[in-house]
């Protein structure tokens, strides 16, 4: 059964949570973006909370659902289940709160989450390979130890804290006319939505989701909540395999457009708020940024686009930046054959250097089916300016002679 509360929300219920958080959660600045605006047309600008407490949004929501229990329900604990966001956020509302928090995470959930999870005093569990896994874990402990569980998205009490960055969003940047949202379950979007369409209708809420995770386009589609049969996305914090049954009904009600980014997409985003945002900011906290990267003259501006959270493993980060650099046509991979006489391959690195090319990896092959004897196959890795500049390089070695391949 899915745990929502009782009654509808209203932007009522966002105004008491703002009240409630005021003291907690921080008011996060509101950053304009050159570079983006050009794209568009207009002004765009990014509302940063990645630099919440906790790294993220969710500790809006987790301490107005935890502040909200009884003293009873309090001194039973809580129980949460997350990739890593909700988890810190409810880990530190319990710290605030005085009430102990254990929490599920899958296996495999980023080590830098894991960490602060426990840093905030949280008793860390660990189950299954997906959010959803670990969430019916945590229902079934939660049963079996009458501790309180405190669902990521489908609560309005979490609804209603996460409908505060809307409220601050309209506050800050009262022209605005385009909120762009990441989405996993749907609690951020959904509050965002219920506060756009309360105080500023001509407002439009596009929600943002991974394309390999997915589950709100189908689920609109069907009616009903749609649980994905499989997910693979970088961006595990809005890896949610089904919303809930408030979420959804929200989402229809409150957001207006529900598009999808691709794998390539979320990594030149986070490559985009780094160099030039100087931001750090997760996967799934950059999927709005990806989609105006995508798709610039979708969106009306003022834009606003939400960074939801900021909590990137240093590995993936790497990793993620290194796609993202090749997604923006910033690594050239090819192959080329050269004479196997002494020189030839000086001679090649330094026409690469001629075209301004800084060449990351050359590796040899002097044995092949089809390479002749006096013949060397040399797989080089260059780092470019851009698309424009990776032609005149590959320009540059045929004028040359050379004959260049990709593989």
């Amino acid at each position: 059964m899915t745990d929502v509360g009782d009654a509808a929300l209203g932007i009522d219920d966002t105004r008491v949570a703002a009240k409630l958080l005021q003291p907690v959660a921080r008011r996060t600045p509101i950053e304009s973006s050159r570079a983006l605006a050009a794209l568009v047309g207009g002004p765009v600008s990014f509302k940063c909370e990645n630099l919440q407490r906790g790294g993220s949004f969710k500790i809006r929501g987790a301490y107005v659902r935890i502040a909200r229990l009884s003293d009873d329900e309090k001194a039973r604990g809580v129980i949460a289940a997350s990739a890593g966001n909700h988890a810190q956020g409810v880990a530190l509302a319990a710290s605030l709160l005085g009430t102990r928090a254990t929490v599920f995470m899958p296996i495999g959930a980023p080590l830098p989450k894991v960490e602060a999870t426990k840093s905030y005093g949280a008793h860390v569990e660990f189950f299954g390979h997906t959010v959803d896994e670990a969430l019916r874990e945590a229902k079934s402990a939660a049963e079996r130890t009458g501790a309180v569980f405190i669902h990521p998205f489908d609560h309005r009490d979490i609804v209603a804290g996460q409908s505060t960055v809307g409220l601050e969003i309209l506050e800050q940047c009262p022209d605005v006319r385009t909120i762009l949202v990441s989405a996993g379950g749907g609690g951020l979007c959904s509050g965002v939505g219920l506060v756009a369409k309360s105080l500023a209708p001509h407002v439009k809420v596009v929600a943002v989701q991974a394309a390999q995770a997915a589950a709100f386009p189908g689920s609109l589609a069907a009616g009903k909540p749609v649980a994905l049969t499989e997910m693979t996305t970088m961006a595990d914090g809005i890896a949610v395999g089904c919303p809930g049954e408030l979420t959804l009904s929200m989402v229809r009600q409150y957001v207006d457009d529900v598009v999808t980014v691709s794998e390539e997409s979320l990594s030149r985003a986070l490559l985009f708020c780094l160099e030039r945002a100087k931001l750090v900011v997760e996967p799934a906290g950059a999927a709005g940024v990806a989609a105006i990267l995508d798709a610039p003259q979708a969106f009306e501006p003022p834009v606003v686009a939400i960074l939801s959270g900021g909590n990137v493993d240093p590995v993936l980060l790497v990793r993620v930046l290194r796609h993202g650099l090749a997604a923006a046509g910033r690594y050239l991979s090819f192959h080329v054959r050269i004479d196997d006489h002494p020189g030839a391959l000086a001679k090649l690195l330094h026409t690469l250097a001629d075209a301004g090319a800084n060449v990351l990896d050359v590796v040899h092959e002097r044995t092949g089916p089809t390479l002749h004897v006096d013949e060397v196959e040399v797989a080089l890795q260059v780092e470019t300016r851009g698309p424009d500049h990776s032609d005149e390089v590959l320009e540059l070695l045929r004028s040359h002679g050379y004959r260049v391949a990709f593989v």
